[in-house]
């Protein structure tokens, strides 16, 4: 506990960076013509839990080697802009920051069925050098990766599963690879390792099997969190925002801070942690402004909404009516395919 107060304070510090690249990547996909809303911007503070599991995990990790910390995400609508988006960051221009990794987990699946490509900056500018050394974390994803991974992140909270950490029910583990590997179909882009001898046919019979022995559909359908749940938010945030999932209750709150407010969001959200390490059912995290239909598109699990994923799986699972292979072109993104039926 006695370190608790230099974590929080080490992540705080990476607000400031985090907050110069959100504007470069918003400008950037506004350049490449697909600017919020059409694509979805996401930053985050990594979680005090998290930080510290990593910390315990691994014997020669330290604050300062912690590479997502700063997290950004954006969430394109296709394959074709993914790729754009990835190069022009891959064309630096006069990018000051420093590259120091890219992973591209589209390309190479993690074995869990992860698909998502990481990049991690080293923070550098002459006019601000005291946050100069600061990583931040930009994740790049379609639709569909983004619907998958939301969805792992539902079922490890609701579901008291561990997919994520590689602790799950075997049978949500397996589930959620194969899912991976018939979405990867959906987007002609490689499958993970364990499945790549299989033939698209043995992948999908699989994942209907999988979905039928957990009744997946059914189950995910049924929690989401209800509009006359969401609690605490003015019609037109900016800022911060702690969203807290009463996991219990299935109720969401959430507290809005100014730009100016920094300081008291991240205390705000210490306490919350602190509430959550105590034993009560609630799971905060601290992230940019936006409206609550902006919130739910970039954490859905926060909303205990997997409905893009159900989406997506029962296109898998009618496919054979449709009298084609599973692959989507880019046009059947742009109609809005991923989107929410009406419930």
């Amino acid at each position: 506990m006695q370190a608790m107060p230099i974590i929080t304070n080490w992540r705080a510090a990476h607000a400031y960076p985090l907050n110069t690249f959100q504007s470069t990547l918003r400008m950037k996909l506004s350049a490449l013509g697909m600017p919020v809303p059409k694509s979805v911007v996401g930053q985050r503070l990594k979680r005090l839990p998290s930080i510290v599991s990593k910390l315990q995990r691994f014997d020669t990790m330290s604050l300062d080697r912690m590479q997502d910390i700063a997290g950004l995400r954006a969430v394109v609508s296709s394959m074709r802009r993914l790729r754009m988006l990835r190069e022009a960051y891959e064309n630096k221009s006069r990018f000051s920051h420093e590259l120091r990794s890219i992973h591209d987990y589209v390309m190479t699946p993690k074995d869990d069925g992860y698909r998502s490509i990481h990049l991690v900056y080293r923070y550098e500018n002459s006019k601000v050098p005291g946050y100069n050394g600061l990583h931040v974390e930009l994740q790049f994803r379609t639709q569909v990766q983004h619907a998958w991974a939301t969805a792992v992140e539902t079922v490890d909270t609701f579901f008291n599963q561990a997919i994520k950490a590689g602790r799950a029910d075997r049978r949500w583990g397996e589930f959620f690879q194969l899912a991976s590997a018939a979405f990867a179909s959906i987007e002609q882009t490689p499958v993970h390792d364990q499945l790549r001898s299989e033939t698209e046919s043995s992948i999908r019979e699989r994942l209907f099997r999988a979905e039928a022995d957990l009744n997946v559909l059914m189950r995910l359908k049924g929690i989401i969190v209800a509009a006359d749940k969401i609690h605490g938010m003015g019609k037109s945030p900016t800022g911060y925002h702690l969203i807290v999932l009463d996991t219990s209750r299935r109720v969401l709150n959430i507290k809005s801070f100014s730009n100016d407010q920094l300081e008291a969001a991240t205390e705000a959200y210490s306490l919350e942690e602190y509430r959550a390490a105590q034993g009560q059912s609630i799971d905060p995290v601290l992230v940019a402004g936006g409206s609550v239909e902006q919130l739910r598109q970039t954490y859905p699990n926060y909303f205990l909404d997997a409905t893009i994923f159900l989406n997506y799986l029962r296109y898998i699972c009618n496919f054979e009516r449709r009298g084609r292979g599973l692959a989507i072109r880019d046009a059947e993104y742009r109609r809005g395919f991923a989107r929410p039926r009406s419930r």
